[in-house]
């Protein structure tokens, strides 16, 4: 079968561009619609997630590396094959330990990941 590319419904890795959101740290918007986004997240050793919070729900999936993991008032190690959830308002950040990927996806989307892309 023939590839054309990417589309809103077949989104291709390797034709999207990194955005960098922080020291060590960068994003590929991979694939949303208004209600649910899916994000790439790429963590050098060291680079950091500063604690914020925001009206979405969250989960998240870590497909590589060690991340330091605050949500709320606890902190947490997760490595890969671990996922974890976060609510709505709740403060959290996280560090990385060893470089890695994380996989979130937002529910509704990410407004302010369109307006900073």
């Amino acid at each position: 079968m023939k590839s054309f590319g990417s589309s809103k419904e077949f989104i291709f890795g390797e034709e999207m561009e990194w955005e960098t959101v922080g020291e060590g740290v960068r994003r590929k918007i991979m694939a949303y619609d208004d209600k649910i986004m899916l994000v790439n997240v790429q963590f050098d050793e060291g680079g950091i997630g500063p604690m914020h919070d925001h009206y979405h729900s969250q989960t998240t999936y870590v497909v590589s590396g060690e991340f330091e993991l605050t949500i709320g008032k606890e902190t947490k190690l997760m490595k890969a094959g671990d996922a974890f959830y976060i609510p709505p308002h709740v403060s959290h950040g996280a560090i990385c330990k060893k470089a890695g990927v994380l996989i979130d996806v937002f529910s509704p989307i990410r407004e302010d990941f369109m307006e900073n892309s």
